[in-house]
């Protein structure tokens, strides 16, 4: 930073060269520069809060930004479990077997089951045949739901990977955010110097 012309003008004023001079010029003199130094001072306090606050300002951004970046990540990780769930879904209707003989007994209704069936192979077969229609029709149903609910599912798994591929995209914009904020920080926050105390000596 170079040197504001009223410093030197104070370092003349007290050099051998105005020893002779008139005192009452040497203080107007004195007087209109310690204005302009306490101006400076003023300005030069003024800068330095209005860096204090810009300084602030960014720090607060850049702690908000981390706190969406972060619930983003948790919402994220939210859905990918979701997803998992809905990919993992297992229907039970693939593995209903046929009823066997001693199956349909124990599960008809008892008029299917009556003696007088039970002593006449035909109707059996015909009453056995009904019940596997029904318990078909029955099934064909619970796998129509099940094949429903399912498509259901594949349809919130779609829109929650679209979902994460929206929060990754905000992610990004977030770190990138984040990135300039932190850049602007270090802009208007600079390292120190090195004093002579910590500056190595050389070799």
């Amino acid at each position: 930073m170079s040197e504001d012309p009223a410093i030197r003008h104070f370092q003349d004023l007290v050099s051998p060269t105005h020893a002779n001079a008139d005192s009452t010029v040497i203080y107007i003199r004195a007087s209109a520069l310690l204005s302009r130094l306490k101006a400076l001072n003023r300005n030069a306090n003024a800068a330095t809060r209005a860096h204090k606050q810009a300084t602030t300002e960014a720090r607060q951004d850049m702690d908000q930004t981390h706190l969406g970046l972060q619930n983003l990540l948790y919402e994220k990780r939210h859905l990918e479990r979701e997803i998992d769930k809905c990919r993992q879904f297992a229907s039970i209707y693939q593995d209903v077997p046929l009823h066997s003989l001693p199956e349909f007994q124990q599960l008809a209704p008892p008029e299917a089951i009556s003696p007088d069936v039970l002593e006449t192979p035909h109707q059996l077969m015909l009453n056995r045949l009904s019940f596997e229609l029904a318990e078909r029709q029955r099934l064909d149903l619970r796998r129509k739901e099940l094949i429903a609910h399912k498509e259901d599912l594949l349809k919130q798994s779609k829109i929650k990977l679209a979902t994460v591929e929206s929060v990754k995209m905000q992610i990004d914009t977030l770190v990138k955010a984040a990135a300039e904020i932190q850049k602007k920080v270090n802009e208007l926050v600079p390292p120190p110097p090195l004093s002579a105390a910590t500056t190595p000596a050389a070799s």
